[in-house]
């Protein structure tokens, strides 16, 4: 299940982007509020990345249980530490966007 690996991996990849985007909202929003904008956008457009991604992982674990195969032994458990870890970089990011909508 390499390509799960590799898909979790892309998947913080995008949320390290959105906070960056993010962030840069946030630090010119005052000064420059198109430039901002335009980084909110991507801000949201890498969440809407990472949740395509996240889909995918869902829907191929999904089909490794339903064809009956064994996920390989401690898999699913890294694979529950990493998702964990998502969601909560994930709530960080959207507080950051939330806190640009104030």
């Amino acid at each position: 299940m390499q390509i799960i690996k590799k898909l979790s991996k892309m998947i913080g990849e995008e949320l390290d982007d959105a906070e960056k985007y993010a962030r840069c909202a946030l630090n010119h929003k005052d000064e420059d509020t198109s430039l901002a904008e335009l980084f909110y956008s991507l801000s949201l457009e890498e969440m809407k990345h990472m949740e395509m991604l996240h889909k995918a992982v869902v829907r191929m674990i999904e089909e490794v249980r339903q064809s009956g195969r064994t996920i390989p032994e401690g898999m699913q458990e890294m694979y529950d530490y990493i998702h964990e870890q998502h969601i909560d970089h994930a709530k960080e990011v959207r507080m950051l966007q939330s806190m640009f909508r104030e």
